[in-house]
């Protein structure tokens, strides 16, 4: 990334270095702070994909058997936490945050039973996968989204090895932040792993 590539990891230092012990609360903040003046911009909510079920065509035998209401559906679709694109050239890339529970030391097995990180793999169906992969501009080698996961989660032995298997050779598209108090390692890795994706 050159100098616009150093120009990131100062304004991350510094911010990193003000704001030691942050909470997780302000990942957008943090990101929205260190790209000012980049060529990134980090969105929260986008809603370029809050009506991609509307159009979905079902078979006339299908139609058939479901509930049509007399009100037509015209907001149907995903919502992923953040974007974060590159102005220059109009590449994204659609971000999940998900926080969960986990079996960790003095805790039972079953505490590791959430679903939230099951709910991120619907960006991996082939239908739903197409569809951000066409927007966001990023090459079909890679993965249109990026997953961080908070909280006991992330050190939870059988959780942790579920992610791994899920995102197979695909490793920079998720993260697990263990230390939210310290966000240098996770723009790190963005900076590292994700930036030149968007390039």
């Amino acid at each position: 990334m050159g100098s616009g590539h150093n120009r990131l990891r100062k304004k991350w230092q510094d911010y990193s270095g003000k704001n030691a012990g942050i909470a997780e609360s302000s990942f957008f903040v943090a990101f929205n702070t260190v790209f000012d003046g980049t060529d990134f911009r980090i969105r929260k909510k986008p809603k370029e994909f809050s009506k991609i079920y509307v159009d979905v065509e079902l078979m006339q035998e299908e139609l058939a058997q479901i509930y049509i209401p007399s009100v037509p559906v015209t907001k149907h679709g995903v919502f992923p936490d953040y974007a974060i694109d590159n102005v220059t050239t109009g590449k994204t890339l659609y971000v999940e945050v998900k926080r969960q529970d986990g079996w960790v030391e003095g805790k039972k097995r079953a505490d590791g039973r959430g679903n939230a990180h099951e709910r991120s793999c619907k960006f991996f169906t082939p239908g739903l996968l197409k569809i951000p992969r066409e927007k966001s501009g990023i090459d079909s080698k890679h993965l249109p989204f990026w997953t961080v996961f908070l909280g006991d989660i992330t050190r939870d032995p059988c959780r942790v090895r579920e992610i791994a298997c899920w995102y197979a050779e695909y490793k920079a598209h998720y993260f697990l932040w263990r230390k939210t108090a310290d966000p240098a390692p996770l723009l790190d890795h963005f900076e590292e792993r994700l930036a030149p994706l968007l390039a």
